[in-house]
């Protein structure tokens, strides 16, 4: 793990969710997310602060997408989220945390 990554675990149930997550903070970071790229490892993840909604439009593969709160608390649990899909918008979301598709179901996250 570098310094810019971070460990990302389920604390209801001691699961591990990512050991390798990155945040896209930056506009050119949020913008580019996962495009041009034609997988996400297990074990990775991409953090969108400030993010109530993702979209799929251009993406190669499918993903699963965690919604949390002001509190880190799971809001909603989206299960492979395919691409040119939009997901839903989630009115208490703060954060969206994109996996690799099967990641919620492996680490009983919902």
């Amino acid at each position: 793990m570098t310094a810019d990554e971070a460990r990302i675990t389920n604390s209801t149930c001691g699961t591990i969710i990512a050991t390798r997550a990155r945040f896209a903070v930056k506009r050119a970071e949020r913008r580019r997310g996962l495009l041009n790229r034609d997988s996400i490892e297990p074990g990775e993840a991409l953090v969108f602060p400030r993010c109530r909604q993702v979209h799929m439009f251009g993406m190669k593969f499918p993903i699963d997408v965690l919604f949390l709160d002001r509190e880190s608390g799971a809001v909603r649990c989206v299960r492979e989220l395919a691409p040119g899909h939009l997901s839903p918008w989630v009115r208490r979301a703060r954060t969206a945390i994109e996996l690799p598709a099967g990641t919620l179901e492996a680490t009983d996250t919902h």
